[in-house]
């Protein structure tokens, strides 16, 4: 992350709503004699807490790798992002560049036990099985159920009070609306970059008009 003022995001409200719209996260940790390792899993809010609260799980070798508990790791969240053509700008010079939002969140995990590990497991399933026509939820069935609490046993839930976090939002505010508005309606036709969720946040970063 670049230490600079441009594009910073200090916004707490906007940082969970970030996480909330882009849960796939990478866990970095500095490990004393190993170096760096890193690891990548599903994350939730913890939404009735205080500031920035994630809550997931990592199997257990992942656990050992990490030596999750024992020291701050850093998790990444990846929000829209895309190439940007100085061809959509209509004027000289120009550049290409790459917008981008993206968090970098640390904090020591709390190891959680076997039986809130199971409930976070079952929001997680709950999560991204709501959106769905006939959700598998994970106890659907006694089989299922008795799965599930077999399997969490391969699993170490955690959760993660994030202590301090750098975050960019950076969305083409640089340039003037006009030259926003040919970014977005570009982002939006089909091609190679076609990046409809990249050309509504430039939109809503600018306070230009979401959809199409």
């Amino acid at each position: 992350m670049r230490h600079t003022p441009d594009y910073v995001l200090d916004d707490v409200e906007v940082i969970r709503a970030l996480v909330r719209d882009n849960p796939w996260a990478t866990i970095v940790t500095h490990v004393p004699g190993e170096g760096l390792v890193a690891s990548h899993y599903p994350m939730l809010l913890e939404e009735d807490a205080d500031g920035i609260v994630l809550v997931s799980h990592v199997g257990r070798p992942d656990e050992r790798l990490h030596r999750l508990g024992e020291h701050e790791v850093m998790v990444i969240i990846y929000g829209p992002h895309g190439y940007v053509s100085p061809g959509w700008y209509d004027v000289s010079p120009a550049v290409p560049t790459w917008d981008f939002a993206v968090a970098h969140l640390h904090g020591t995990p709390e190891i959680l036990s076997d039986e809130e590990n199971l409930r976070v497991l079952d929001r997680l399933v709950a999560w991204f099985e709501s959106p769905l026509p006939e959700p598998f939820l994970m106890y659907r069935t006694l089989e299922n159920t008795a799965y599930a609490e077999r399997i969490v046993h391969g699993t170490v839930g955690f959760r993660l009070r994030v202590d301090r976090f750098e975050a960019k939002d950076k969305m083409s505010q640089d340039k003037p609306a006009d030259v926003i508005a040919k970014i977005v309606a570009a982002l939006r036709r089909p091609g190679p970059y076609e990046n409809p969720k990249l050309a509504d946040r430039i939109a809503s970063t600018n306070g230009q008009e979401v959809t199409a």
